[in-house]
């Protein structure tokens, strides 16, 4: 396709020998730096809409912190242009609202899987097929995880499935909308299902992990949760996600020692 450059890509105007194997994948562009400042000689590569990427190492290896902006269809230009970078591994670092009553504000959320309630994953892999996290990728979250357990930000740590949608209005006002019954009637049977929480890219950035062959994961913090304020609980609220990225870089330098030992 003429508007394709083999060299530079599209949307990220990134090339090859800019991007590390390995990726955080945070969906706001001002969490890029900071996040960034966890990496040795992180250096600023590219910025383009929605898309801001920093490089540096770790470890001795390559690592690339990229925006995805918010949603799916974003989130999967960047994996997809990153994956023909060279990119392999991929760990989400996002916000979320909790569903199941024991997830706190400040809590750490580890996906093993999400309920595809957006639209870019059926592009990718059929709607009976699972968008689940890579099982080295999700263990190294949960050892990182398990590390910061007395982090001065937090205790909490939960692992399991969580729900990603398309419509932030919709899931925080469906009172509001034509389709108003289905909304609420879908968000209570994710209630009963012990769904950890819900945001907006893991389906999609799984998914697209799945179709390439490549490692993807998340680790997101939990900001508040709407369930333990109906049901007259504290519901703390959470601005900070320094625990979230401390978690990631820590799962990056346990799959970097662990794929050397492999010779990947």
């Amino acid at each position: 396709m003429a508007l394709l450059d083999e060299n530079i890509q599209f949307h990220l105007k990134t090339t090859a020998d800019q991007v590390g194997k390995y990726v955080i994948l945070p969906g706001d562009p001002g969490r890029v730096e900071k996040i960034a400042k966890y990496l040795d000689n992180a250096q600023f590569i590219a910025s383009n809409r929605e898309y801001t990427t920093y490089t540096g190492t770790l470890l001795g290896e390559k690592v690339s912190v990229v925006s995805t902006g918010i949603g799916g269809p974003s989130a999967a230009i960047a994996v997809e242009e990153l994956i023909r970078c060279g990119a392999h591994t991929f760990i989400r670092v996002g916000t979320s609202g909790g569903i199941d009553i024991k997830v706190v504000g400040g809590d750490l959320v580890i996906a093993s899987g999400a309920i595809r309630g957006d639209g870019t994953s059926r592009e990718y892999i059929p709607e009976e097929y699972p968008a689940v996290a890579d099982f080295e990728v999700l263990s190294a979250l949960k050892q990182a995880a398990d590390s910061l357990s007395s982090d001065e930000l937090g205790n909490g740590c939960h692992v399991g499935v969580v729900q990603s949608k398309d419509s932030f209005y919709g899931e925080i006002e469906p009172e509001k909308m034509p389709i108003a019954e289905h909304l609420v009637n879908r968000w209570e049977s994710y209630v009963r299902c012990g769904c950890l929480t819900s945001e907006m890219e893991a389906a999609t950035i799984f998914s697209v992990a799945i179709a390439r062959h490549v490692r993807a994961g998340a680790v997101l913090t939990a900001l508040w949760n709407v369930e333990r304020s109906k049901a007259g609980l504290p519901d703390p609220v959470c601005h900070s996600s320094e625990r979230a990225i401390k978690c990631a870089v820590e799962a990056i330098k346990i799959l970097i020692e662990s794929d050397k030992k492999k010779n990947v």
